[in-house]
């Protein structure tokens, strides 16, 4: 099933990523979500759902409760799209860390 939304859409917003961040390591149910919150638990479900439809989380019914989980895979395609600017600017920090320490060198020399 295609989603309609994508990942970085769900990602965009800080609500959605401190979202993420609460159920990272074990699964939430939505009341327990909504308490980190200054919002209505309507406005954290819009979240929930916006984030459910692009596959970043899942949501499963336990008795009368919702809880959601993270798709590890998903956090997955974000690492992938950053990794190749990290390596880049993980190059470059470490030349001008070379630049400035044969600076300091010769004016200690």
């Amino acid at each position: 099933m295609e989603s309609r939304r994508d990942i970085f859409q769900a990602i965009a917003d800080p609500s959605r990523r401190e979202i993420v961040r609460l159920i990272a390591f074990q699964p939430m149910n939505l009341n327990a979500i909504a308490e980190n919150f200054d919002m209505s638990r309507q406005a954290v479900s819009l979240h929930i759902k916006i984030m459910s439809e692009c596959g970043l989380i899942t949501i499963k019914q336990q008795g009368r409760e919702r809880f959601c989980s993270i798709e590890p895979k998903k956090l997955a395609e974000i690492a992938d799209w950053i990794e190749p600017y990290r390596r880049t600017w993980e190059g470059r920090f470490g030349r001008v860390d070379d630049i400035l320490h044969k600076l300091k060198t010769k004016k200690n020399g």
